[in-house]
Formats: structure tokens, sequence, C-alpha cells
């Protein structure tokens, strides 16, 4: 079995910045992406940032030169860093990764339990 356990989400002002963190643990290989998604009320779950095993990069349009995701693959750890927040960016925040549980497992993905990030105007 596999937790994960994010961390950092809360209340701030437009333009102020957040770090979300999501460290992953239990019976665990190898990761492969690990990744970012939100959700606002009404709305449905969306990409915001994923990272590969190898220091890839994808962002989604919305948040390309605010947000930053990085990974610690000593601490099976990934951060979100936000900066230039705007109201829009208020949501559940939701971390995801791809675990392999063993060498000749396959990849599977797990969720963390969300953490909110609300945006005041």
């Amino acid at each position: 079995q596999v937790q994960l356990v994010e961390s950092g989400g809360g209340l701030v002002q437009a333009g102020g910045s957040l770090r979300l963190s999501c460290a992953a643990s239990g019976t665990i290989f190898s990761i492969n992406d690990m990744g970012w998604y939100r959700q606002a009320p009404g709305k449905q779950r969306e990409l915001v940032a994923v990272i590969t095993s190898g220091g890839s990069t994808i962002c989604a349009h919305s948040v390309k030169g605010r947000f930053t995701i990085s990974r610690d693959n000593a601490k099976n750890t990934v951060y979100l860093q936000m900066n230039s927040l705007k109201p829009e960016d208020t949501a559940v925040y939701y971390c995801n990764v791809d675990v392999k549980v063993s060498r000749w497992s396959r990849g599977y993905d797990y969720w963390g339990q969300g953490t909110q990030v609300t945006v005041s105007s």
C-alpha cells in the first residue's frame, strides 16, 4: 500500500504565494510521473502540472510562468510552488503519483486526500 500526505494549502490574498507538498510512503519500488490536479466547485478535475521521473515537466497554460513543479526523489515528494496567485486558482488541489511497488509490477495511480487553496481578491 502507498499513502500520500499533502500539505501547504490555505488562504492567501491575490498576488501571494503558497507551496504545496505531497509525500509518498509505503511499499514503493520506484515512482514514475508525479503530478498535481485541481478541482474547483462545479468544475471537473483538471491537470495543473506533471513531472516525470527524468525531471521533464508539463504545466497547464493557465498556470505557466506562475507555478513550478519539482520533486525530491530521495524523499518521494513532489512540490508545487504557486506564485502570483489569482482568485481563479481557488480549488482543492490533489497530488497524483504513478508508483511501481516492485521491479516487475506495472505502475499504479495513487491520489492524495486533497488540500484546499483559497485565493481572495
